[in-house]
């Protein structure tokens, strides 16, 4: 039976999945907070790698002048994502600069210095929604730079593609916001439903779905009501469901089985059941660079916390400091017990504010004393509620313990790979004990495994086609060796026997000429008369 969710939701029914939790929120600290623009900072840096895949190759040098829009780097391999000038000025830098990631190691980084002017470069034609093709949709989300804007970072077009490998039917667009503490989408589709709609109709159009769903947790009725009235100038059959207000419901594994009751294969792809699953960042993103040419350059984020003085939701510029941020919100009430990119379940510690944003960045958390857990860690008690709330069927405690043994292999064996790192186990363990962060670890350490291993491999696959391309040309140079003593033996043979017709045909010619020069013997009769 075709999937398709006019089958599926056509009474408007749900379905359940296991686990998850029901944190405070705290969406009312920016909520009501309109969305407003950042002011133009002294310096941005953008670093060459804002996307999952293979960092963007610089096309631009040291000093030059570019344009808003200009193309930075470009994407490189079959996963990578193109990047762009945020506003008009020069390139006062190519090198590396401070990361927006716990680590805070440096990262190639291109640094331009505004000029005030924010003079565009000539952007591509709009293009029409009825008119274009799906190749020529994919490709420009591709040439505008365009990733995942809900944290992901996947490149878009990469998505939009998927339409050739697989049979789709459904295109879901995440618009859940189930971190607490963020409001950026909200706002979004409650300020720009319009825009988002229109992103989501040539994203339809690229898939080649007619079923869309647009999935909002229950707790923003405003953004319920505007996507509703949108929606209905999408062309696609287009739905606007209401989803629990239950965290991780943001999950796209998680929220498609919400919508359909349908389970993705482990490891496997929302598209392997014939859907794709889109966060609405992405749609508005989408929509500036069809109908504009726009490539990604700013996004809205949220700014929150009680740490912060003033929590807003802000549309920035990609490159714009962390700090430049914080202070355009009032700077900080205290020194805040937590600094976070992104929300308070998956967002990471900030190592330095001097680190800029990037295009997956959706969240600035300052959170105080009171909103933050102690640190002390205390034994497992093995009470088993990470169990129940995580929603993949895992056994957290299990997983830690192997870690710890650093039973990697062990740990993949009962699921480490098919944890979404919803951080629900940490939140609800008694002892503190800081699980998601033992899991990344274990990923990170196996990440660097296969690396090592891939790089072993190609190393000995190098090596290997070496030895057989030496083997080649020393077999190619004894071929023509014996390719040339041969051809020397056939020339001195050709030459001997030419010599030698050469000496028979002298010889042949010189032969009439003795038998003239010798005497005839007289005839007898003539001897015998005399």
């Amino acid at each position: 039976m075709t999937l398709s969710f006019s089958n599926l939701l056509g009474s408007g029914k749900l379905f359940s999945i296991r686990g998850g939790i029901h944190p405070d929120d705290q969406k009312h600290l920016s909520s009501e907070t309109a969305i407003e623009t950042m002011p133009m900072p002294t310096l941005l840096r953008i670093p060459l790698q804002q996307h999952i895949g293979a960092p963007a190759e610089p096309v631009v040098a040291k000093d030059d002048i570019v344009k808003k829009g200009q193309l930075l780097a470009i994407g490189r391999g079959a996963v990578s994502a193109a990047i762009h000038a945020p506003t008009s000025g020069r390139v006062i830098a190519i090198g590396r600069f401070i990361a927006p990631h716990p680590s805070g190691l440096p990262v190639a980084t291109i640094t331009i210095r505004p000029d005030g002017k924010d003079e565009w470069c000539d952007l591509p034609a709009p293009l029409d929604l009825e008119e274009a093709s799906p190749e020529e949709i994919a490709d420009r989300v591709a040439s505008s730079g365009i990733v995942g804007m809900g944290g992901a970072t996947f490149p878009s077009s990469v998505k939009l593609n998927l339409r050739k490998r697989f049979s789709l039917q459904s295109l879901v667009i995440n618009a859940a916001e189930c971190e607490p503490y963020l409001t950026c989408d909200d706002r979004l589709l409650r300020e720009r439903s319009d825009d988002v709609a229109d992103g989501i109709a040539f994203m339809a159009r690229a898939l080649g779905v007619e079923d869309v769903i647009i999935a909002i947790e229950s707790n923003k009725p405003a953004a319920i009501a505007a996507m509703k009235a949108s929606a209905a100038k999408i062309p696609a059959k287009a739905q606007v469901v209401a989803v629990p207000t239950r965290y991780p419901m943001g999950s796209e594994k998680h929220l498609v089985q919400t919508l359909t009751g349908k389970e993705t294969p482990s490891r496997g792809l929302t598209a392997d059941i014939g859907i794709v699953v889109h966060n609405a960042a992405t749609a508005y993103a989408i929509h500036r660079a069809v109908r504009f040419g726009e490539p990604l350059i700013s996004r809205i984020l949220t700014v929150s916390g009680r740490g912060i003085t003033r929590p807003a939701n802000i549309e920035v510029l990609v490159g714009t400091p962390i700090a430049d941020i914080i202070s355009h919100c009032g700077g900080l009430v205290d020194e805040p017990r937590r600094l976070l990119l992104g929300g308070p379940m998956m967002g990471q510690p900030i190592a330095n504010v001097r680190a800029p944003v990037v295009k997956g960045t959706n969240g600035i958390l300052a959170l105080s004393e009171s909103e933050t857990r102690r640190d002390e860690v205390m034994p497992c008690i093995r009470c088993g509620s990470c169990v129940n709330v995580c929603p993949c069927g895992l056994t957290p405690l299990d997983l830690h313990s192997r870690i710890r043994n650093e039973e990697l292999q062990g740990a993949v064996d009962i699921g480490l790979l098919d944890c979404v790192a919803c951080g629900s186990c940490s939140y609800v363990c008694p002892s503190n004990i800081p699980l998601i962060q033992s899991f990344n670890y274990a990923k990170g350490k196996l990440t660097v495994q296969q690396r090592t291993k891939h790089r072993q491999e190609e190393t000995k696959r190098l090596a290997q086609q070496r030895e057989e391309r030496m083997e080649k040309i020393a077999a190619a140079k004894r071929e023509a060796m014996a390719k040339r003593k041969a051809e020397k033996e056939a020339k001195k043979k050709r030459d001997a026997e030419k010599k030698k017709l050469a000496a028979e045909a002298a010889e042949a010619a010189d032969a009439p000429a003795k038998d003239e020069a010798t005497p005839k013997p007289k005839p007898q009769t003539e001897a015998a008369e005399q």
